[in-house]
């Protein structure tokens, strides 16, 4: 007789379920909404469940990727204790909001940055002090510090009169609402620019883009115009020592 070959059974491939990726989003329009209710409500109880479950760890977050993003570095205390200033900071700013100001995000992003940007460099101000008085003294230059001097003074002069010229023309030359409130922003940055000084480009960029919500390319487009203004007026300050900041519109 012949023997029946017992065929193998076919082997069922085992298809693992894909686990789904946590959301890598931390501050999105939940936190929003919770920041919302606690401030139009006036229960202490409740707010401080709002706040203790749904704001918290976000603020936490936002806080540790702001330090360490711009590299917020120059301070004479330990991390967790800089990060639970700008919390601390973050909350006290909450009143403040109003959901006309735009995404919570931004808003407090700015808010945070802006609080580093004061106290990281007041103290790297005072290490630099301290560094300097350190040095042997006769590794001073006198002439060197003299014409440098004189050179922060010029463009102190220059900087402030050319936001005065922005400040009467800046409607006269862009005329888009998102041009100008990109060129607003970077002025804002000059205004503040004694505590931007360690920044590179990029983190600028950064912090104009989350301040208007416009893309790079935008950004880039409104700044290389705003260039042109600036090269001009620069020539006429060191040709006859002023900036004519009248209403005159566009020199283009």
């Amino acid at each position: 007789m012949l023997q029946m070959t017992q065929q193998s059974k076919p082997v069922k491939k085992v298809i693992k379920k894909k686990r789904r990726k946590k959301s890598k989003v931390y501050f999105g329009t939940p936190v929003q909404e919770a920041i919302i209710r606690y401030n139009e409500c006036s229960n202490p109880a409740i707010r401080n469940r709002i706040y203790q479950e749904h704001i918290h760890a976000a603020f936490e977050k936002m806080a540790e990727n702001l330090i360490h993003t711009f590299k917020f570095y120059y301070f004479d205390y330990p991390f967790e204790e800089v990060k639970a200033e700008v919390v601390s900071f973050l909350v006290m700013q909450m009143p403040k909001y109003k959901a006309d100001k735009g995404r919570a995000f931004s808003y407090f992003s700015v808010v945070g940055k802006n609080y580093l940007i004061l106290n990281n460099n007041n103290n790297y101000k005072k290490m630099k002090i301290h560094d300097d008085i350190v040095k042997l003294d006769y590794k001073r230059n006198v002439s060197s510090e003299s014409v440098n001097e004189t050179v922060d003074e010029f463009n102190s002069e220059f900087v402030l009169q050319m936001l005065e010229y922005w400040d009467n023309n800046i409607t006269n030359i862009f005329h888009r609402q998102k041009d100008i409130l990109v060129a607003d922003s970077v002025l804002e940055l000059f205004r503040k620019r004694q505590y931007l000084e360690n920044f590179n480009k990029k983190a600028l960029y950064i912090m104009i883009r989350e301040m208007t919500g416009s893309n790079t390319q935008h950004i880039t487009r409104v700044i290389n115009e705003m260039k042109k203004y600036y090269f001009s007026m620069l020539q006429e300050f060191s040709e006859v020592g002023e900036v004519d900041t009248s209403n005159t519109g566009s020199i283009f």
